[in-house]
């Protein structure tokens, strides 16, 4: 469980994390239990990212009331791979878990509108999450067909 704590704690994470909260050993463990809960429930959840068998935090697809929420966090060394596994991650959400849409929610903290424009995202107004707003994104299946063949 320490690599999930350090990456969890990450301060330079937390600043884009508004529900952000101190975790130890066993908030990770709950914390992973209710992540990987997910796929029974839905059929989907999210991965631990692992690069050159290190992990390297992780990401993927969380049920929310309104879609498929696609996060990604990474330890800073990793930060450089975000793109990529993000280009994974979305082909593996359509191809293989059959979304046909998914979502993004990013904090105010961040002003991703021309990154994630790159893979077919469209801002779709705000949502709040536990008191906090953030920025919405969406992302359809046929948007990232024609995104990844030009990325």
């Amino acid at each position: 469980m320490p690599p999930v704590v350090k990456l969890l704690n990450e301060p330079r994470n937390a600043r884009h994390l508004p529900l952000f909260e101190k975790f130890r050993d066993e908030s990770a463990a709950d914390w992973v239990h209710g992540k990987d809960a997910q796929w029974a429930a839905h059929g989907y959840g999210p991965w631990a990212v692992l690069l050159n068998g290190d992990f390297a935090g992780w990401g993927g697809f969380q049920r929310k009331e309104n879609g498929a929420d696609f996060a990604l966090v990474l330890s800073p060394q990793y930060w450089g791979n975000g793109a990529e596994i993000t280009r994974v991650a979305l082909d593996r959400g359509f191809a293989d878990l059959g979304l046909a849409e998914v979502i993004m929610a990013l904090p105010y903290t961040r002003n991703p509108t021309r990154a994630v424009a790159r893979y077919g995202f469209v801002p779709d107004g705000e949502v709040t999450y536990g008191g906090a707003p953030f920025r919405q994104y969406r992302l359809t299946r046929e948007a990232w067909a024609t995104a990844s063949r030009t990325n």
